[in-house]
């Protein structure tokens, strides 16, 4: 497994590789864009040598590009739909610029208009957005947390995606183990996690688990809420050695979107890995 977290690309994109080194991981995420803005980020073409030269130098083995939080591919307004899929253009054509295996994105929210409705509108954005992935880039779909009209909740919904892209063989997934808890799966429990994995490879395929979020959580069970906590510091707590121990894992980059910066700090990635390896011994333990 891969350890890493998502890192700020303030004064140039290839400064998350520089980032990422000091904190001890060989994995990154990174928005190509303020997360916040449509306006997307001219990148140089200095940048963009200096950021592969620096991976290579800090053996980062995983980059993957995280889209605007703005993003809404089900929304209503054909504006805001716009905007999305110009936006997540944008993030894939970076994407590609820089070597990176992986965009991650949220679907968006039906508000309201139902779920079935939302799948119609956005499966023509996935499929011209599936045009620009590669063999080494795909586009990946996060799972939510499942407050409102948020769209991914389910592994059912997930499916009714790829299956709307005729399953499209580079449209891959991110699972989040804050959202993945927040909707119900007890990702702390052996069985639950089994189960739920069985379902995903069933109905998708575990082929398409390509970027894993490492989120602890502040808020309950199936709380529909996405509330993000410090590994190890939330609810799920040492349960998080559950997740990040499961072999369907291996080899993954684990990403924690939640991390103090503390000038080259390694204690977040560091109980990453502490985690992991409990996690590995009660596996072993129990045979």
């Amino acid at each position: 497994m891969l350890f890493g977290a998502h890192v700020s690309a303030a004064g140039g994109i290839s400064k998350a590789i520089d980032h990422v080194h000091e904190i001890g991981g060989n994995a990154v995420q990174v928005f190509t864009q303020s997360p916040r803005m449509w306006l997307p980020t001219t990148h140089t073409p200095e940048e963009i040598t200096r950021f592969r030269t620096r991976r290579r130098e800090a053996r980062v083995k995983s980059v993957s590009c995280h889209a605007l939080y703005l993003v809404n591919l089900a929304s209503q307004d054909p504006a805001v739909r716009e905007n999305s899929l110009v936006a997540l253009r944008a993030t894939m054509e970076t994407a590609d610029a820089i070597g990176s295996e992986a965009v991650v994105f949220h679907v968006g929210s039906h508000l309201g208009l139902g779920f079935d409705e939302a799948v119609a509108l956005v499966e023509p954005a996935l499929r011209e957005l599936l045009e620009l992935t590669t063999d080494d880039l795909w586009l990946c779909m996060e799972n939510a947390a499942g407050a409102g009209g948020t769209i991914g909740r389910s592994i059912v919904e997930l499916a009714a995606l790829s299956d709307a892209v005729d399953r499209h063989p580079r449209l891959g997934l991110c699972l989040d183990s804050c959202h993945w808890w927040a909707s119900g799966v007890d990702v702390s429990d052996p069985v639950a996690l089994d189960a739920a994995l069985s379902d995903l490879d069933a109905r998708i395929g575990l082929e398409r688990l390509r970027v894993l979020h490492v989120n602890d959580s502040q808020t309950p069970l199936g709380s529909n809420r996405d509330r993000h906590e410090l590994v190890g510091r939330g609810l799920i707590g040492d349960g998080l050695a559950t997740f990040l121990s499961h072999p369907a894992f291996a080899g993954l980059a684990a990403i924690t979107e939640t991390w103090e910066d503390k000038g080259g700090a390694t204690a977040d990635l560091d109980r990453m890995r502490a985690l992991r390896r409990r996690g590995l011994r009660r596996r072993n333990r129990a045979g």
